[in-house]
């Protein structure tokens, strides 16, 4: 009984990989995924110059930080603070819109 525990575990790694890989076939092309043009991922500069345009009237963005909103989405939701706050308290979310990152809800982005 112990040799058949020690040749079955030989038995098995013998027979795992032996499968020949499959030819190439002639004429045929590969298929090629078209590339699509994508924007920037957008960082704390392109967030405060948006948010400056949106709402001259709040206080400047002090820090942003950027991240896709799910796995395949277009959006970003941005976290940022204002003036000089430091930590992240509002939110906004940036769309892909026209060549550029607009604000998906552009009436509550503003804070003040």
């Amino acid at each position: 009984m112990k040799k058949l525990a020690y040749i079955l575990p030989l038995f098995l790694l013998a027979a795992c990989g032996e499968e020949p890989a499959p030819q190439p076939v002639d004429g045929a092309a590969a298929p090629v995924a078209e590339a699509t043009p994508s924007l920037p991922a957008p960082d704390q500069d392109l967030f405060t110059a948006k948010y400056a345009e949106a709402c001259p009237e709040d206080e400047a963005v002090n820090t942003a930080v950027c991240k896709r909103a799910g796995l395949g989405s277009d959006d970003v939701i941005c976290e940022f603070g204002l003036g000089e706050d430091e930590y992240l308290r509002n939110s906004a979310t940036l769309t892909a819109g026209d060549g550029e990152w607009v604000f998906a809800e552009p009436d509550n982005v503003c804070v003040g």
